[in-house]
């Protein structure tokens, strides 16, 4: 019985040094994510069939067509990593009697457009990218 239980643990102390040995040097370490201040997304049309682009700042809403759009969040990887762009945004569809209706709130990601939940019948968005700076001043110094 003495035996049975001194070879239990020594599998126990082998399967925790094992279980130590790959945090410490076989897990690679994650890189940060980067924080940026600049939201690219793309929007059609789907009555014109036309796309453009558009630049965001965080916190700032800008209309397209019906919708109005509100970053929260862009991320992106260092340029050394595998490259995952992700958005936290909130959407609104403003009606004809100028209400806001929220038809969207949670996370897009540049690599998957297809998994945002954006349901309108005449506007798609989806993200492009998100950057550090834009051409376009940001919206406390227009």
């Amino acid at each position: 019985m003495v035996f049975r239980q001194l070879f239990s643990l020594r599998k126990i102390i082998a399967v925790w040094l094992l279980v130590l040995a790959t945090l410490a040097f076989g897990v690679p370490a994650r890189a940060q994510t980067i924080a940026n201040p600049v939201v690219v997304f793309a929007g059609l049309d789907k009555i014109t069939g036309r796309i453009i682009n558009f630049d965001v700042y965080i916190d700032e809403t800008v209309q397209f067509g019906a919708l109005q759009i509100t970053p929260k969040a862009c991320y992106t990887q260092p340029p050394n990593e595998v490259q995952r762009t992700t958005v936290f945004v909130e959407v609104d569809q403003v009606s004809l009697k100028q209400t806001l209706k929220r038809i969207f709130t949670g996370w897009m990601f540049a690599d998957s457009p297809a998994l945002s939940a954006i349901d309108h019948a005449v506007y798609d968005i989806w993200l492009v990218d998100c950057k550090q700076s834009s051409d376009i001043p940001p919206p406390s110094s227009r």
